[in-house]
């Protein structure tokens, strides 16, 4: 099968052939119509963000398309079934192997394509905001990066929950499309200081920066308050005021999905049954829509890589195989 491999000593992306994967016995295989572009791809091409043990060394972490084989263990999903799925990597290539557990079906009005951009944004936004960090009507979301994927469609469910949502961006452009998805606060972060703008007025913060927004972040909480770090654009080690966080009774609180278990508490199973549950029915009543900024050749990853990393991208880039 053709997929997109990473040279190791100039990081260039190449499409290029590699055996097509067998599923075990708990997994099936998917023929990949559109894979979803995430920032851990680019922390992964540069070194930053390898792999789980075990697992492909194929960027890729959000697929769609169809069942093409199913492993002996497999039961409730046949060949030519159209799903999405989550995975630890992979997603690059023409066929995918998936955990069964993984898999989710394609929500009801939307496209198998379209379909591609929402399992990775939607397990990490549904397990960090609802999950973890228990978001309820009325409360206030602050989002850093409201423009990205993740942003447009945590912007999308906190509405959706009944929650006040601000949000923080670089650019008009951005900071327009996050107005449109719902956004009743928009702060431009190069105008702005959004801690100030903010200060203890903020219940849940779904943050992507870490070390250089911490203090910042724990200024914007309110009494309660829950600071959620999903990201590290801003830095690894930071510093915190622990009185400040104690005498607001708040909790800082870090996650990611790649690396969680396949199945068991916790795991990326749990998780992708509580966005059936809880987030499919959302997407099928129109109240969150899958963000999509473009819809590129498998071939040309690295300009979706670049497109993705570029100040005029809202939501999400797809990559899509050709199957001649």
């Amino acid at each position: 099968m053709q997929a997109i491999t990473v040279e190791d000593k100039t990081q260039d992306l190449r499409l290029t052939e590699v055996p097509t994967p067998e599923p075990g016995p708990d997994e099936v295989l998917v023929k990949v119509q559109a894979a979803g572009i995430n920032r851990a791809d680019l922390m992964q091409r540069l070194g930053l963000y390898p792999p789980p043990a075990g697992i492909t060394d194929i960027m890729g972490l959000e697929i769609s398309g169809t069942i093409a084989q199913v492993g002996a263990n497999v039961t409730g999903w046949s060949v030519g079934d159209p799903v999405c799925a989550l995975l630890a990597g992979g997603g690059y290539a023409q066929f995918a192997v998936v955990p069964v557990g993984q898999l989710l079906p394609i929500p009801d009005g939307v496209s198998v394509v379209d379909a591609a951009a929402l399992p990775e944004v939607a397990s990490t936004v549904w397990s960090n905001l609802v999950v973890e960090a228990g978001l309820r009507a009325g409360e206030a979301l602050l989002v850093h990066g409201g423009g990205g994927g993740i942003g447009t469609h945590a912007i999308q469910v906190a509405k959706a929950l009944g929650a006040k949502v601000a949000v923080t961006v670089g650019s008009e452009d951005k900071a327009q499309r996050c107005r449109e998805l719902g956004a009743d606060i928009v702060i431009n972060y190069r105008e702005q200081d959004f801690a100030e703008e903010l200060a203890g007025q903020v219940d849940v913060i779904l943050d992507i920066m870490a070390a250089s927004y911490l203090g910042p972040n724990v200024k914007a909480l309110a009494p309660g308050g829950r600071l959620v770090i999903i990201g590290m654009q801003g830095g690894l080690v930071g510093e915190l005021n622990i009185a400040e966080l104690i005498g607001k009774r708040a909790r800082v609180i870090g996650t990611n999905v790649r690396n969680r278990p396949i199945t068991g508490p916790g795991s990326k199973a749990e998780i992708v049954e509580a966005v059936c549950e809880g987030e499919w029915p959302l997407i099928a009543d129109g109240s969150v829509r899958p963000v999509i900024s473009a819809k590129l050749p498998l071939r040309d990853a690295a300009e979706g890589q670049a497109l993705l990393d570029s100040a005029g991208s809202v939501g999400k880039v797809l990559l899509l195989p050709d199957h001649d």
